[in-house]
Parts: structure tokens; C-alpha cells; sequence
């Protein structure tokens, strides 16, 4: 007789093959509508499944992880990121926690290229004047922004997304410098052509780009603050596909409006999903809806790993993606 399935309830709609995948491998509540789940159905969700999907969206803290049912012993969630939820506490209660590193890493590089060059090049403001039938014709000043070639490229966390976005960046003739925790292996350095900054305050004062690409954790919660803003040079541009709290936004705001700094791309916000209102009247700042992961393939991916993980679980094992102390 076949042993029971595992009751697992899924926060968010995912793709199409994701969700009947699951459905073939577990006892599945697959969520209706493309909506977060509200509180009290997340207290629902944890009181009763095994198994939680959850995505960026649900805020799964401590007071939510200590309403949960007897049976709840894995949150598997669906993203690289892992801020929303409280790891601690989960594993204080013996709840294991997973999430799918790497397989967006080639998707966020590719949008940090693109907001350096929406940014550098102007093509929001080029946009804007088509959609809105205002050009004129071309004109030898209009709309003159700067080359990527020949730029010092500042990289904040130089992991799996910083690395790919230094190689991307190195085929556009950029200079690559990078901070990180620790530094990396002289081979991979030289590999990438990328020189380490020590001292965070020195790399940012020296370049023309600083590309956002550090965890959330409590010790990068504004790492980039209103001291090192100022620190940048007026031409700079800065870019932010990592987690919002990473930068002081309302300091990065009147420093834009201020001409302290040149430009802005921003693909993620201090509050998740709605930025300083100010930023949205910039035409220096390109600001995307947190697109950095959103291909096909990627989310696909994604669900992949976290049926890897639940199986893995189901199976007796520990899941390949668990969340382990040392990533906090």
C-alpha cells in the first residue's frame, strides 16, 4: 500500500507545469488566484500542510512560524531570497528551510546590463518622447548619455549573480572592481579581470558604476547609507536588482534630485514593491517591476528545484537547497 502524501500548500500561482508536476507528487492546494495570500490564510496554510511554498510576497516571521500545525516540518520556498522568512525561528521549532539559488543568476545579470544601459544611454527618456509623439527628429545633441567601454564597474557582492554580471560587463570593455565578504580565489579573480576593494568606502568613491548585487541580511540592511552615498561621484550611476533595504532609498532620492548623483536603475524597493513616489518622476532613474528573475526558464527552474527539495525531504533526506546557518 502506497505510503501517504505529503500535504503541501502553495502560496502563489507558478507555471502552468510547475503546479501539475506537484499535483502528480504530493497532496497539493494550488493557489486560484495570481493574489498573496492574506494573514489568515497563511496561518491556515502553516496549521495544516507539511510542506509550505511560499514566494518573496509572504512575510513568514516569527509569529506566523509559531502558529504552525505539528505537521509542518519544511518551508520550500520558491526564490533565491530568503529575507521574508524567519529562518531561526524555523529551525528552533525543527522546521528546515530551502530555496533555489542559482537558477535565476544569467536572467538578474542580463537586467543589470540592461538598466546600465537604460540609464547611461537615456532610453527611458527616448521612449517616453516616442510613446508620447513628441520627436522632433534627431538632432547632434539630443539625448546624449555615455558609453559603458572604459567605465570602472563597482560590483557589491560577488557571488554567483555579481560574477555573471562581471562577465557581461567585461565584453562591454567595463573595468571590473568588485566588495565582497570575502574575498575570492586568485584564479576565479583573474579569471574575471577584477580587482578587490577591502574597503567598501574606497571602491565606491572611485567608480563610475556600483552594481547592487549582495544577500539581504542584517549586516547589508543599508549598507549602501547616506555616508556612502556621498562618498559616489556626481557622474555615477548606481544599480539595485538585490533587495531594496540594501540602499538608504529616501537618501539615494534627494541625492538624484539634488544632481549628486547621475543616475539610478532599480529593479527592487525598500518596502518590496512601491518605491519613493519622487523616484518615478526622474528621468534619470530606470525603476522595473523586480523583473530581475522573471523569464520562462527561469521560473521554471525555480519550481524544479523546489519539487527536488520536497522529494528529497519526502525521501528521508535532507533537501540539497537547505538554508544552513553560515548563509545568514
Amino acid at each position: 500500500m502506497p505510503s501517504k502524501r505529503l500535504s503541501v500548500v502553495v502560496t502563489r500561482r507558478l507555471p502552468a507545469v510547475v503546479e501539475t508536476r506537484l499535483s502528480e507528487l504530493f497532496d497539493v492546494r494550488l493557489r486560484d488566484d495570481d493574489t498573496p495570500m492574506s494573514r489568515g490564510e497563511l496561518v491556515d496554510a502553516v496549521a495544516e500542510a507539511d510542506v509550505l511554498v511560499p514566494t518573496v510576497t509572504d512575510t513568514i516571521d516569527a509569529g506566523l512560524i509559531g502558529q504552525a500545525g505539528a505537521r509542518l516540518k519544511l518551508i520550500a520556498n520558491f526564490g533565491a531570497g530568503f529575507d521574508h522568512i524567519d529562518v531561526s525561528t524555523a529551525r528552533s521549532r525543527g522546521i528546515l528551510v530551502s530555496n533555489t539559488p542559482g537558477v535565476v543568476t544569467d536572467d538578474t545579470a542580463d537586467i543589470v546590463m540592461a538598466l546600465l544601459l537604460g540609464v547611461t544611454r537615456r532610453i527611458p527618456e527616448g521612449l517616453a518622447v516616442m510613446q508620447r509623439g513628441e520627436w522632433d527628429g534627431w538632432a547632434p545633441t539630443a539625448f546624449l548619455g555615455g558609453r559603458l567601454g572604459g567605465k570602472r564597474l563597482g560590483i557589491l557582492g560577488m557571488g554567483r549573480i555579481g560574477q555573471a554580471v562581471a562577465r557581461r560587463a567585461a565584453a562591454f570593455g567595463m573595468q571590473i572592481h568588485y566588495h565582497n565578504r570575502r574575498r575570492l580565489r586568485p584564479e576565479t579573480e583573474e579569471a574575471l579581470q577584477a580587482t578587490y576593494w577591502e574597503s567598501l568606502d574606497q571602491m565606491v568613491a572611485r567608480m563610475d558604476m556600483v552594481s547592487v548585487n549582495c544577500p539581504s541580511t542584517p549586516s547589508t540592511y543599508h549598507l549602501l547609507n547616506a555616508r556612502r552615498l556621498k562618498l559616489m561621484k556626481p557622474s555615477a550611476v548606481i544599480v539595485n536588482t538585490s533587495r531594496g533595504e540594501v540602499i538608504d532609498e529616501n537618501a539615494l532620492t534627494r541625492m538624484l534630485k539634488a544632481g549628486e548623483l547621475a543616475g539610478a536603475g532599480l529593479d527592487v524597493y525598500r518596502h518590496g514593491i512601491k518605491g519613493n513616489p519622487d523616484l518615478r518622476d526622474m528621468p534619470n532613474v530606470m525603476m522595473l517591476p523586480h523583473m530581475g528573475s522573471a523569464t520562462e526558464e527561469g521560473r521554471v527552474e525555480m519550481g524544479e528545484k523546489v519539487i527536488i527539495n520536497i522529494k528529497t525531504f519526502a525521501d528521508g533526506h535532507r533537501p540539497p537547497d537547505q538554508v544552513v546557518p553560515s548563509m545568514l
